[in-house]
């Protein structure tokens, strides 16, 4: 299941370069993540019920192409591959040309909130690899 989310660069994510700071790279993608985890079904609220989360432990990102104030951006985010306890997201970034700007893949742990460890992968995230 692939996701799209359109965005406008606002003046506050520019640094002294004119152009979008690196860091808010992972803001954006990781509104990208929710919008993902939305579609799928995947609820923090009912994770949480579970006694579940979902924790990023590791952002492969490549920044491909400046992008400045006023762009408009659709981030794309599409499952890679799954692991046990763990899967792992592709993640893009397009600017209003269509030219890839930045992509990344990330890697998710399901963790149990009370042991603060990972534990393997629920039903609702191992369905959407199936």
């Amino acid at each position: 299941m692939k996701t799209s989310l359109q965005i406008e660069v606002r003046p506050t994510e520019i640094d002294m370069l004119g152009h979008v700071n690196n860091a808010k790279y992972l803001e954006y993608l990781e509104w990208g993540r929710e919008k993902w985890y939305e579609r799928a079904g995947i609820s923090f609220a009912e994770m949480k019920e579970r006694g579940l989360g979902t924790v990023t432990v590791k952002i492969t990102i490549h920044y491909r192409k400046e992008v400045r104030m006023g762009e408009k951006l659709t981030i794309v985010t599409q499952p890679l591959r799954k692991g046990r306890k763990s899967f792992t997201l592709k993640q893009e970034i397009y600017n209003g040309q269509q030219e890839l700007v930045t992509e990344a893949e990330v890697i998710i742990a399901v963790i149990s909130l009370q042991q603060r460890k990972a534990v393997p992968l629920p039903d609702v995230i191992l369905d959407i690899f199936a």
